[in-house]
């Protein structure tokens, strides 16, 4: 971020505030899917069998 004067120049990242690291959100999204599947075969297999 720049200033000159009254006017203030930010960079188009600044601006739009995105996340710089991984895409975390996804990673945690894609497990927690991923173990719901896993945990509700689980509980419909399991007494099946029995």
């Amino acid at each position: 971020m720049e200033k000159h004067g009254d006017q203030i120049e930010v960079t188009e990242r600044e601006a739009s505030n995105k996340p710089r690291g991984p895409h975390n959100v996804r990673i945690v999204l894609a497990a927690s899917l991923l173990l719901a599947v896993v945990v509700m075969s689980m509980v419909w297999i399991i007494p099946a069998l029995s």
